[in-house]
């Protein structure tokens, strides 16, 4: 699970820097070529995709960390009492 974990990590790193490089190609363009252009609007739009789902993924585990701790807050305080 580590390793699936990892390279999930390393996949939302990868895209957002990508994403970047994206940016700072139209940035530096004087002229940008339409058809190059398409082509890097089209693979920033899957990356923004997988980015996003890998976000909510990431959410949702954090959320599921809340949960499992509120939760053994309460079997703390059964004990206490």
């Amino acid at each position: 699970m580590a390793k699936n974990t990892e390279k999930k990590e390393q996949d939302l790193t990868r895209n957002l820097k990508r994403l970047s490089e994206i940016g700072e190609w139209f940035e530096d363009q004087k002229e940008v070529d339409i058809e190059e252009g398409l082509k890097m609007v089209k693979e920033a739009s899957l990356l923004i995709k997988a980015s996003r789902e890998r976000l909510k993924a990431v959410e949702n585990e954090f959320e599921e960390i809340r949960k499992e701790m509120d939760l053994g807050d309460e079997d703390d305080e059964k004990k206490e009492e």
